[in-house]
């Protein structure tokens, strides 16, 4: 998994009914775009994450 600051880290829901977190990668604390995450949450919780199997990045689009 890599990752740089301003992507998205989706964690998919893994139960019915419940409804995939997304959030903004706010810090990089790996080496080289690894895991792990500070990431700030829709809802405005923030907190550090290594992402699992339930989990995507989401690169964000390079604007030219």
């Amino acid at each position: 998994m890599h990752a740089i600051k301003g992507d998205r880290l989706v964690q998919h829901g893994r139960v019915v009914g419940e409804h995939d977190k997304v959030g903004e990668i706010v810090e990089v604390l790996g080496q080289d775009g690894s895991p792990p995450y500070r990431v700030r949450f829709e809802d405005g919780h923030e907190g550090v994450c290594s992402p699992g199997p339930d989990s995507e990045i989401r690169h964000r689009e390079v604007q030219l």
